[in-house]
């Protein structure tokens, strides 16, 4: 009985050790593609999340493989930071203004890709009508990770990033209730009637909303008690992982839950508990997670491709790519007609054509692809099939997305915005070397015809400078919200910089809320 107790604990130490030594291979391969446009500066044109899923094809050519994807891995271990870090940094004043085109999008958007993917699949590719509406319910969930890098990284409009955002956080959610619907449908364990139907719907959704709402506004309030950057960090993490699982267990989504905590800890929790330190400091911990997370998810997408599975069900594919594109425009652009008719949000055609291209699928897709029962005959070609759809949103959807901006005038300002920031950075930097220049102009040993001539350089690139800020300024009126955005950054800095100061010296038990902040706050909730 001993011996075998101690082959166990054997067996188990060297499973925990293979297990360890693949994390830190994909680990250490995903981080390292991800930092590589900062080495070949022509790969940065290619967005870092379809980088990694170029690499994992490549792996998977050759046949290596790097670790197994299972949906409990994606949904219960990666889905809900993600989830959290979208919604933390989403603000509510633009989600308020563009809500109801997100919540069109959501909920109807969902329906109508369900609907329209499986009656494709159903009458074209002859596929049993359970089997489409499962393909279509894996298919409706957007991922849109990898645009929304590009657009930071492009300066797009924010209102365009948070439609985009909004959507696909809460359509996330609409499309896993649905695909667990009809899973339990297809396995006969519910009635497929409107009113059960309808009591599944209002519980799931109930039960996440219910959730997410008590535990983002009690973590809110309980951070209000101390000033304790990183136990109020940890509590974040905890949350996100706690609202998910919750509200699972109580049969609600865990989707929504984390998306519910995440708006409010980010909007409410963070501006009442958090001074600003710590509000930036949790930040850049979400960030890094958030990075982490996607650096490790898209380089296993890639890796998990059969291709001999891609070549058997290329047809069903085609055709669900189809079905996919072709809802898409007719829910964003049907829908969108539909909010610029109750509501003054006026989504321009260019923009409403971004949002329909833009919709990539990714892991959510695949999370539920993979969860498919095994007692179901086709399977296979579910998973198979999403896997499909899924490469081509990601590698021709997503490297053509810039394009289209560019096409459509959209593209933001971030270069000229890079361009405005060098030339103040220079500006300043060369004022300093000219006020150093001028108390050593007595050093021995230095001829007045150097200091004259160093001091006449200066002088005249700073007057090209001065000149340049200027044109720039007249130019590009929009420069100035940015400038005034900038000053005011560094205002509340200094401002936040000093109340720390004072308490590290005693002077101030606590670190105090900043006025600039709450008056800058105070303006946005007006205009809104």
């Amino acid at each position: 009985m001993e011996i075998v107790s101690v082959l166990s604990v054997v067996q188990g130490e060297e499973v925990i050790e293979a297990n360890l030594k693949q994390f830190l291979l994909v680990l250490s391969i995903s981080l390292g593609v991800a930092t590589l446009p900062q080495v070949f500066s022509w790969l940065r044109q290619i967005p870092y999340t379809l980088l990694l899923v170029i690499v994992g094809l490549g792996l998977a050519f050759i046949d290596v493989r790097l670790a197994d994807l299972s949906p409990e891995l994606i949904l219960s271990i990666f889905l809900p930071p993600l989830l959290f870090e979208a919604a933390w940094n989403l603000k509510w004043s633009e989600l308020k203004r563009n809500l109801v085109p997100i919540s069109l999008y959501a909920v109807f958007g969902v329906v109508i890709s369900v609907i329209g993917v499986a009656l494709g699949l159903n009458q074209l590719a002859g596929l049993t009508l359970t089997t489409a509406l499962l393909l279509g319910a894996s298919l409706s969930a957007t991922d849109p990770v990898s645009v929304i890098a590009l657009f930071r990284e492009l300066g797009v409009g924010s209102r365009l990033s948070t439609m985009m955002e909004g959507e696909s956080l809460f359509n996330d959610g609409m499309a896993v209730v649905a695909f667990e619907f009809l899973v339990a449908s297809s396995l006969g364990t519910i009635e497929p009637t409107l009113q059960t139907t309808l009591i599944q719907f209002i519980q799931v959704v109930g039960v996440g909303l219910a959730v997410g709402g008590l535990l983002g506004f009690g973590i809110s309030f309980l951070t209000q008690r101390f000033d304790l950057p990183l136990v109020e960090q940890s509590l974040t993490l905890v949350s996100a992982y706690g609202s998910y699982l919750l509200a699972e267990e109580f049969g609600g989504s865990g989707v929504i839950s984390a998306v519910i905590t995440g708006l409010i800890l980010g909007n409410f929790g963070s501006r009442i508990g958090m001074n600003p330190r710590t509000r930036i400091i949790v930040t850049e911990f979400w960030e890094f997670l958030a990075f982490f997370v996607n650096s490790i998810i898209f380089l296993l997408i890639g890796d998990q491709v059969r291709y001999t599975n891609l070549v058997d069900n290329l047809g069903i594919i085609a055709i669900a790519i189809g079905g996919m594109i072709v809802t898409r425009a007719i829910s964003v652009y049907g829908l969108g007609k539909l909010s610029n008719v109750i509501t003054e949000t006026d989504l321009s055609l260019g923009e409403q054509t971004v949002l329909w291209w833009g919709g990539l699928r990714g892991s959510v897709s695949i999370a539920l692809a993979l969860s498919v029962p095994t007692q179901l005959p086709e399977r296979d070609m579910i998973i198979s099939t999403v896997f499909g759809v899924v490469l081509f949103t990601l590698l021709v959807q997503g490297l053509t997305i810039k394009p289209l901006l560019q096409k459509l005038n959209l593209l933001g300002d971030q270069p000229l915005r890079q361009q405005y920031s060098e030339s103040v950075a220079r500006l300043a930097a060369l004022q300093r070397v000219l006020e150093y220049l001028q108390t050593i102009d007595d050093r021995p040993g230095i001829e007045p015809d150097f200091y004259r001539y160093q001091e006449a350089l200066l002088k005249g690139e700073i007057s090209r400078l001065e000149t340049e800020i200027d044109k720039l300024q007249t130019t590009y009126p929009n420069l100035r919200d940015y400038i005034t955005d900038q000053l005011r950054e560094e205002l509340l800095s200094v401002e936040a910089n000093t109340y720390a100061e004072l308490v590290q010296t005693g002077r101030l038990n606590r670190e105090l809320a900043p006025f600039l902040q709450q008056a800058a706050e105070g303006n946005d909730a007006l205009q809104a």
